[in-house]
């Protein structure tokens, strides 16, 4: 598991949470003791400051690799389903307006209740196989 992971997965949970509450509610309280200085304020505004900047990065690191695995899983179930479009698999590579041309495509099969670039033999096994099953 990677760094990155590994720490979403901890600063996720609940005891984190209630670890930051308690550390907020401590330095609250030790207010009165520093007299409420700029120091004392300095040191709550810097570590959240930079606790929040990490975080970008540990989220972003942690969202790229699963997104990256997840896209993985979508390639192989494209590829293992027969009459499937292949060339789907390296649809995240298009242009935006290849991707746009895409989804009016997928809009207009949809709309007409069927599928597109289908072999005809096909479509008829799922057609056969989706009557069984209802």
């Amino acid at each position: 598991m990677e760094v990155s992971d590994a720490l979403t997965d901890a600063l996720g949970t609940p005891w984190a949470l209630a670890l930051s509450i308690l550390l907020i509610v401590v330095w609250a309280l030790t207010g009165p003791i520093f007299r409420f200085s700029d120091t004392w304020q300095l040191v709550i505004n810097t570590a959240t400051t930079i606790i929040t900047f990490w975080m970008v990065f540990v989220i972003q690191t942690s969202q790229n690799r699963q997104a990256k695995a997840l896209q993985f899983k979508l390639d192989e179930l494209i590829r293992s389903i027969p009459g499937a479009r292949n060339r789907m698999i390296a649809a995240e590579r298009e242009s935006t307006e290849e991707l746009k041309r895409q989804e009016e495509e997928f809009q207009e099969t949809a709309e007409r209740g069927g599928a597109r670039d289908v072999p005809p033999e096909e479509s008829a096994k799922r057609s056969k196989s989706e009557r069984r099953n209802r």
